[in-house]
């Protein structure tokens, strides 16, 4: 990855992570810096972006010292994702409801629209972009 792309990466997760970033326009800048997709691992507490070339660059946040619950709720997790898009929810709150509600991470699949949020054991929580950002923010042809 080259050091535009990294910096775009490095200035879209700490702005994130900050909560002065919202989600759709994360998504935006990521995809015009080429970002196909990325990982967020609460466990790990990085988060990994990837290009279609295969290059990668993973960027160590510090999480919430919490464990993660042992039982998944896709209510749970749903109701923190719709936190977010109403504005009510910054990116740490989100990330706390979200590991309580037994999620492990999530992977953002910027040109599939949707995110897959992870259980402990492989359940998986599926939520489309919102319609915002998937005509704001479409992948380019």
């Amino acid at each position: 990855m080259d050091a535009t792309t990294i910096a775009v990466v490095e200035a879209c997760a700490h702005g994130s992570h900050a909560g002065t970033m919202d989600f759709g326009t994360v998504v935006g800048k990521l995809i015009a810096a080429g970002i196909e997709s990325y990982h967020a691992d609460y466990r790990h507490g990085d988060t990994t972006y990837y290009l279609p070339s295969g290059a990668t660059h993973a960027v160590k946040l510090a999480a919430p010292d919490l464990p993660v619950a042992d039982v998944f709720d896709a209510r749970a997790v749903e109701a923190a994702v719709r936190g977010a898009q109403r504005g009510d929810v910054k990116y740490q709150e989100f990330v706390r409801l979200t590991m309580n509600a037994g999620c492990v991470g999530y992977m953002v699949w910027i040109a599939g629209r949707h995110v897959q949020y992870l259980g402990r054991r492989g359940e998986t929580h599926v939520e489309n972009f919102p319609a915002a950002t998937q005509s704001h923010n479409s992948p380019p042809r």
